[in-house]
């Protein structure tokens, strides 16, 4: 990957740190805006960025949008896009190509997966300078979301959007369980503790003549650790995973987010057992009053019900936290950049960013607030009704073995799984999350 050289008394990057899998990719540029041809990641001019991203389907289609709406912040200049397969396969992709030196000028990475490639040399930092003569500063970022860039005093990420972990809902049964304030929003108040928030469930079930509220997490490898993780942190309590260990967590806490988690899923106002497709079916026909989901799936709910409600995750311990992540522009390590190359390409993040109006139809908060500042962005609803959730995001602990689509999130689903699904003890759970978290930190960091 290109970039700037590696720091002094940096790891440089070596390949028994990586991981081996497959990828499938898929190549597209797009020069000043408009669509001119394809190639390899390897085989572009001295005026093309190129790009590797995991966006496909409609989402890959709003990168080219906006790639076409950036044209004009950054004359003569092209950026191809290489679409890799999201997950291991493109992480696997990402590492082994910045190992070598031989991949794209910038990619597109989770921020919660930053802490097992910054450390290890395999990205170069951000020229916060060269991105300010293009207009685009640290303040213009959420500090909740822009605390997590920096590893060593530098700057390893630029973030295009965070994704929270939201409540989707279907107004007509929120309105007609007294749960909407006067201009439509979802009033989160009314589940500010576990037993509102039980007692709103069961409001929406009398009112959708269904069920209240659907949570597919059966089977998932990561919706449970979502739930979890976020309510876990809005109760205030400690968690620290020190390197070697073991992990600094109050188990009695984790106890009671687990609690209230199987109450949530007991199936006496909210299914029992729905696994991540089953609980959007659920939802979008009406079988269900809301959802708790990422904010991903706006464009499937809002073909389903056109009016579809959203807000930010409520807030029911205490202290305002809302699990997601972010989507990141990194640069993977080269190491002999070329000073032009990546003045073109810190120009062209620039522009992606100015253009977030667009990626925020998806549903997606931008990253770059002067893109939320706006009167169209006030518009978007509900977008605009959870675009608060980004002052309050936490993302998965900074440690290396964590992120999206890690071990990690799979293990401690699986421990969530069992709670909720066959009965074990939310003592006994949390005890056994505590010996996985001290399994994940026992072993060494590839840094």
């Amino acid at each position: 990957m290109t970039g700037l050289p590696a720091p002094v008394g940096r790891p440089g990057p070596s390949r028994r740190r990586l991981l081996t899998g497959a990828l499938a990719s898929g190549a597209a540029v797009l020069g000043a805006g408009a669509l001119s041809g394809c190639g390899s990641a390897l085989a572009a001019d001295d005026s093309t960025v190129r790009l590797w991203d995991l966006f496909s389907g409609a989402d890959g289609g709003l990168l080219n949008d906006m790639v076409r709406a950036a044209g004009p912040d950054m004359p003569g200049t092209g950026i191809e896009r290489t679409v890799l397969e999201w997950g291991t396969p493109y992480y696997t992709k990402l590492a082994m190509a910045s190992a070598g030196g031989r991949g794209p000028d910038v990619a597109v990475a989770h921020m919660s997966r930053l802490a097992g490639y910054a450390p290890t040399g395999l990205l170069d930092p951000w020229d916060l300078d060269a991105l300010a003569e293009y207009g685009v500063g640290q303040d213009d970022f959420a500090e909740a979301v822009w605390s997590r860039t920096r590893f060593d005093g530098k700057t390893y990420a630029i973030p295009l959007d965070t994704h929270p972990f939201i409540v989707f809902f279907h107004p007509e049964p929120a309105a007609k369980a007294g749960l909407l304030t006067s201009d439509g929003a979802l009033d989160t108040g009314a589940f500010d503790s576990p037993a509102n928030f039980l007692a709103a469930a069961k409001e929406l079930a009398k009112a959708s003549g269904e069920q209240g509220i659907a949570f597919g997490y059966v089977t998932d490898t990561a919706q449970g650790w979502r739930l979890f993780y976020g309510l876990y942190r809005q109760t205030g309590g400690v968690f620290r995973l020190p390197e070697g260990g073991p992990a600094e967590v109050d188990v009695d806490r984790m106890a009671e987010v687990i609690a209230f988690m199987a109450q949530l899923v007991d199936g006496t106002v909210n299914p029992r057992r729905l696994d991540y497709t089953a609980a959007i079916a659920a939802f979008a026909n009406r079988q269900t009053a809301m959802i708790l989901s990422g904010e991903w799936e706006l464009g499937t709910f809002r073909a389903a019900d056109e009016n579809v409600g959203a807000a930010p995750f409520p807030t029911v311990f205490g202290t305002p936290a809302v699990y997601a992540d972010s989507h990141a522009f990194v640069l993977p390590h080269h190491p002999d950049p070329d000073a032009e190359r990546r003045r073109r390409t810190h120009q062209a993040v620039a522009a992606l960013l100015k253009a977030g109006q667009i990626w925020a139809t998806a549903g997606h908060i931008p990253s770059y607030r002067p893109a939320t500042r706006t009167q169209q962005y006030e518009a978007l609803k509900p977008q605009a009704h959870y675009v608060q959730a980004q002052s309050h995001v936490v993302l998965d602990p900074a440690v290396w073995f964590a992120g999206a689509g890690s071990d990690f999130q799979n293990a401690m689903s699986q421990v969530l799984q069992q709670a909720l699904l066959d009965g074990l003890a939310p003592d006994r759970a949390a005890r056994a999350m505590v010996r996985r978290l001290n399994t994940f930190l026992s072993k060494p960091s590839p840094a």
